[in-house]
């Protein structure tokens, strides 16, 4: 498994605030863009996986909607987010 729980929790710790606030706008960016590296390297060696490819591109759609949301509701926050991921956007 990928994605331990021990990792979530540090993910969450991190960038949401405490491990127990899964909610938070921040935290569930940066868990999808953990997932999003994860898979993406998975498709490196797995050109023909076509389930995780449509997994990747719903992942990546879920994140730029709540990037967009971020965005709109405190700007201050987005650009942090996105510096701190390294995000292109």
């Amino acid at each position: 498994m990928y994605l331990a729980p021990e990792k979530k929790a540090e993910i969450f710790k991190k960038h949401g605030g405490s491990e127990t606030n899964t909610g938070s706008a921040e935290g569930q960016i940066a868990l999808f863009t953990y997932r999003i590296s994860h898979l993406t390297e998975h498709l490196k060696k797995n050109r023909k996986d076509y389930g995780t490819q449509r997994a990747l591109q719903l992942l990546v759609g879920k994140r730029r909607s709540f990037l967009d949301y971020l965005k709109k509701k405190d700007i201050t926050r987005y650009r942090a987010i996105v510096k701190e991921l390294g995000l292109r956007r």
